[in-house]
């Protein structure tokens, strides 16, 4: 059986239920850590095909966010392109580590992301949530790691998605 070169239908898929995941309604107490889905298959394809996903599928991925959110264009997208490019950055280093630490790396790299969308949300001329509490999903999303790199890599790796 020879390896397929194809199978980026996975991805995309992948990326279309993040969207869903990112938009489904949750309770108000749940949507203050809803995890940051779209970051995390961002970071999994980036890290592992980055050269079949990277910073344009971010920005195009974040502006259908902002269009089904409603909110600043371009926003999301910036934030999504952020997060690639991190991961980008420290793709060689990140593909090393075990998991926990990848989960430790992609901790500050969301924080990061999420210090960036309290910034543009600010610029926006949105009122800021009084509390440290905009940083749980960061907190969420690098708990959920593990979990998420285990199931992408034995879909890539069944799949030979490459």
């Amino acid at each position: 059986m020879s390896a397929k070169t194809g199978n980026g239908w996975v991805i995309w898929l992948s990326f279309g239920i993040g969207l869903l995941l990112s938009i489904v309604p949750m309770p108000e107490f749940l949507q203050v850590g809803r995890p940051l889905w779209l970051a995390l298959l961002i970071s999994y394809w980036t890290l592992y095909l980055p050269h079949r996903v990277g910073m344009t599928n971010a920005w195009l991925l974040g502006l259908v966010v902002d269009v089904l959110n409603g909110t600043l264009l371009g926003q999301n997208a910036l934030v999504l392109v952020l997060v690639s490019f991190l991961v980008q950055l420290l793709q060689q280093r990140l593909r090393i580590f075990p998991t926990w630490q990848q989960s430790l790396v992609l901790l500050v790299v969301f924080g990061l992301t999420q210090l960036v969308q309290l910034w543009l949300y600010v610029l926006a001329g949105n009122r800021p949530p009084p509390t440290l509490l905009f940083l749980l999903p960061a907190l969420v999303s690098a708990l959920l790691w593990p979990w998420l790199f285990a199931a992408l890599r034995s879909i890539r790796l069944r799949l030979r998605i490459n």
